[in-house]
């Protein structure tokens, strides 16, 4: 068989504290979103809303996959990470900022503050970026996988620059178009640049791996790759140029045939699968991608209808059907791997050492995934409903979902090795 070279893994301090930080912060969204039920009744562009999506998109879902993208790049690239200290430093730009930026949002602080927060932020994924490229470039074989790593993260520097820019603009206005145009603009570029092409390249190596499946066809994530990018080109230099109109079906639909080429990949993966059983974590991965299909198929309705209940729940679908979907289910297929070299990797095979699923608890997965399902019914119901309690309820019951994701998190971070080990 070849030998496959496989880049070391990246120390703690370059993973640990993005996990760490995510976890906490999917804990403050849900309880903001418990003291503000309102705000998901209301126009989208209000201080409290602004603030908890920024406290979901950075806070939670791109700390979360800061971390584990500088764990799986020395897998996806076979080399080494090119710099861990530069990966520990973009956690402390993106934290640092993240908090300016969102407590500013809260109270619509306008001003020097919000753009230094903006600008921790740019920085931050920048040297994100910078890290990807090097370590890329030392790689000489190529990979679908590297490509979207690669592309996601332009996409994330092009977000945040002009997340940048719209801060500026609240405090020095310049745009000669519309806030809350270029606002949807940003949104989108951070929504189907960013995360989609990052959750695409990664999904394309972990799937596979944990279902100890195979697929041939690399041909689907090439035509996913160039339908989802030219969708979104396309989308925001119309938009940008022109105005959003109603040929933003037809950006949506070549998106979504990107989303479908890289769905189809997956379900041949599945087919050709050795591991038959069905893992519960692994459920969480289906629902996601059900929850980014519906969402895109939900677009029409959030441009062409009056109202916020749609914008809300296309929110909603990305936010916590999506993003926190994937996330709760991959962190323990990952986090537990992590921390299980950490502590047994040189004694594995010379004494008894646990297996990484005992290192967390597999019973508070089983209730985090079926309290998931229920808050994420009943927040969704309250939306469509508009009524304030039902939201209410629905936040409560993912401060539920986020506490028992905490529990089991930190239950891995504060592991400490058995001594008879």
């Amino acid at each position: 068989m070849a030998q496959v070279n496989i880049g070391k893994a990246p120390g703690n301090s370059a993973v640990l504290p993005f996990y760490a930080t995510g976890a906490v912060m999917f804990f403050v969204l849900c309880v903001l979103m418990v003291f503000s039920p309102e705000s998901f009744t209301r126009h989208y562009f209000t201080p409290h809303l602004l603030a908890m999506v920024h406290v979901a998109a950075l806070g939670w879902g791109t700390m979360i996959i800061f971390g584990a993208a500088h764990q799986l790049l020395p897998v996806i690239c076979e080399q080494d990470l090119y710099s861990e200290k530069m990966a520990s430093f973009v956690w402390y730009t993106l934290t640092l900022g993240m908090i300016l930026l969102t407590t500013n949002f809260w109270n619509l602080t306008v001003g020097w503050l919000m753009i230094a927060g903006g600008s921790l932020i740019v920085i931050s994924a920048s040297l994100y970026l910078f890290n990807v490229l090097k370590t890329s470039r030392i790689c000489k074989k190529y990979s679908i996988q590297k490509l979207f790593l690669t592309s996601s993260a332009v996409w994330l520097l092009f977000t945040v620059i002009v997340g940048l820019l719209l801060a500026i603009n609240l405090k020095f206005p310049f745009f000669k178009q519309s806030h809350l145009e270029i606002l949807k603009l940003h949104a989108h570029a951070g929504f189907a640049g960013w995360f989609l092409q990052l959750i695409t390249g990664v999904s394309t190596k972990l799937v596979p791996m944990f279902l100890l499946g195979k697929s041939s066809k690399d041909y689907l994530l090439k035509w996913a790759f160039i339908f989802q990018n030219v969708g979104l080109v396309l989308f925001l230099a119309d938009g940008y140029f022109i105005g959003v109109s109603s040929r933003v079906l037809i950006y949506t639909a070549i998106v979504l045939i990107g989303v479908v080429f890289w769905l189809l990949y997956l379900y041949d993966t599945f087919k050709n699968r050795l591991r038959k059983r069905i893992e519960l974590l692994m459920k969480h991965a289906f629902l996601s991608f059900l929850a980014l299909v519906l969402s895109i198929l939900l677009l029409p309705a959030v441009y062409f209808s009056s109202g916020y209940r749609w914008t809300m729940l296309y929110g909603t679908l990305l936010f916590m059907g999506w993003i926190t979907s994937i996330i709760l289910g991959k962190t323990f297929k990952t986090l537990p791997f992590i921390i299980w070299n950490d502590h047994y990797k040189n004694l594995s095979g010379k004494v008894k050492v646990p297996l990484p699923k005992d290192l967390y608890s597999e019973k508070l997965t089983i209730w985090q995934f079926r309290i998931f399902i229920a808050a994420f019914l009943v927040f969704a119901l309250g939306i469509i409903l508009q009524q304030v309690i039902v939201i209410r309820i629905g936040a409560m019951l993912w401060v539920v979902v986020a506490v028992l994701y905490n529990i089991n998190v930190f239950k891995l971070m504060f592991h400490k090795r058995n001594k008879t080990s």
